[in-house]
């Protein structure tokens, strides 16, 4: 296969958003292009007018190309020492509003959305504090909602929970209780273009703003935090900070932990 040209990638990401509705403008251009060369060999494309050829007619592929864009990896209590401290040091304080709302944005196969569900039953939460979990992958929500695992998904899962919020299956696998479940609701949203609700009171967005160009994370830091209410806060990232957090009404209380002022 012959090497690309930036203006025949340029040419594709534009194919991509007016005809399968995938707008990809804010993720890094190198890592893009990369991740997609690769799939371009795997199918023996000789340019990416063949790629969109064949995504247009192959809804595995096109899910299959969302699925490598987005990086789908992740696990339950990721960085548990932040959980047990969100669990032990914040929740418990956020949970005093009697309307509590939280928002798991880029929430993948939904570990994290369930951990925070599990810590909510954990605190005996009312029945009204809900998760609300956003993807844009519409394969990744539809595992997330049937809530099964791999073992080592659960690495990070202390042995009382996974006994009180858990089953094991036959084959080997996790399943999620229907009360930990109930907590949680999933949706599609696309962070880079979907208007942003108001009012929560915690918003988790974990390792997903990496993926995008300075200018998409600063607007979207911005929208994050016009979506906190006054006193809320957003969880991030271990490789993540949000160094212009003064600017937009923001305190850095701990460690991956900033709160509205």
């Amino acid at each position: 296969m012959k090497p690309l040209s930036d203006e025949e990638f340029e040419w594709f990401l534009k194919q991509l958003n007016m005809k399968l509705g995938i707008d990809l403008s804010g993720y890094k251009p190198h890592r893009v292009k990369r991740r997609t060369e690769i799939l371009l060999k795997k199918y023996n494309c000789e340019s990416f007018t063949d790629y969109i050829r064949l995504l247009l007619k192959d809804e595995e592929k096109k899910k299959e190309f969302l699925d490598k864009m987005t990086i789908n990896v992740t696990e339950f209590f990721r960085n548990p020492e932040k959980w047990w401290k969100l669990r032990d040091k914040f929740l418990p304080d956020l949970l005093e509003n009697c309307n509590f709302k939280a928002w798991s944005a880029g929430c993948s196969s939904g570990e994290e959305p369930y951990s925070l569900a599990i810590l909510l039953e954990e605190l005996k939460a009312p029945r009204g504090a809900k998760v609300i979990a956003t993807d844009i992958d519409l394969n990744v929500l539809s595992k997330a909602k049937q809530g099964i695992y791999e073992e080592q998904n659960l690495t990070n899962v202390p042995p009382n929970y996974l006994q009180k919020y858990f089953r094991k299956l036959e084959n080997g696998k996790y399943q999620v209780l229907d009360n930990v479940k109930a907590r949680v609701q999933f949706k599609y949203h696309n962070m880079l273009k979907d208007p942003f609700d108001k009012g929560y009171d915690l918003i988790l967005c974990r390792n997903v703003v990496i993926y995008f160009d300075v200018d998409a994370k600063r607007q979207l830091y911005r929208n994050f935090a016009n979506a906190l209410r006054k006193g809320g806060m957003i969880f991030v990232g271990g490789t993540e900070r949000i160094f212009e957090y003064k600017e937009l009404g923001l305190e850095l209380i701990e460690a991956f932990f900033y709160k509205k002022i």
